[in-house]
C-alpha cells in the first residue's frame, strides 16, 4: 500500500454510507447516490495528500453536491433493463411509506433548494459553510431556504400507512 491509502481506506469506510445517504436525499435513487459518492470518494482520493490533513469530509461531501448539481445540468441518459432491483426482506410498509413520502417532498424542491436543505438540515452546516461549498451568498442561501421550507410547511402531510388484514 502506499503511504496514506490506509488512512484513506479507513476515511473511506468511516465517511462513505453518510455520503450515501445524503446522495440519496439529494438525487431520491439509490443507485444515482451510491455512484455520486463513489465519485465523490475517487475524487477525494486523487486529492488525498492535499486533504488529508485538513477536513477530508467537508472536501468529499463537496465533490459530492458539485458532482450532483453537475448532473443535474448535464443528464446522463438511461437505458431500461430486464434485471430487477433487489429486493428488502420483511415487511417494510411504514419505512417505505415514509421513504415515499420524503422523497416526494423533498422532490417538489429544484435541485439548488434541494442542495441547500441536505446540507443546511441533514448535515447542520452553517449557512455560511453552504453558501462556501455552493459558491452563492449566504443571502441566497438564506432566502432559498427560507422558500424551500415553506414549500415543504405547505405539503407536510405525512400519508396514513394502511394495515393489510390477515
Amino acid at each position: 500500500m502506499a503511504r496514506g491509502d490506509a488512512e484513506f481506506v479507513e476515511f473511506a469506510s468511516t465517511a462513505s454510507r453518510r455520503l450515501v445517504h445524503a446522495a440519496f436525499l439529494m438525487t431520491g435513487n439509490h443507485h444515482q447516490a451510491e455512484d455520486a459518492a463513489q465519485t465523490a470518494l475517487v475524487r477525494t482520493y486523487a486529492s488525498w495528500s492535499r486533504v488529508r490533513d485538513s477536513d477530508a469530509y467537508g472536501y468529499a461531501r463537496s465533490v459530492l453536491v458539485n458532482h450532483l448539481i453537475d448532473t443535474w445540468r448535464r443528464p446522463i441518459r438511461e437505458f431500461p433493463s430486464e434485471d430487477l432491483p433487489e429486493q428488502l426482506g420483511g415487511d417494510v410498509a411504514e419505512e417505505v411509506a415514509t421513504r415515499r413520502w420524503l422523497l416526494a417532498l423533498l422532490g417538489t424542491l429544484s435541485p439548488r433548494e434541494r442542495a441547500i436543505v441536505v446540507l443546511r438540515y441533514y448535515f447542520d452546516l452553517p449557512e455560511t459553510q453552504v453558501a462556501r461549498e455552493l459558491d452563492v451568498s449566504v443571502g441566497t442561501v438564506k432566502s432559498t431556504s427560507a422558500r424551500a421550507l415553506a414549500k415543504l410547511r405547505t405539503s407536510n402531510r405525512m400519508p396514513q400507512t394502511q394495515e393489510t388484514c390477515t
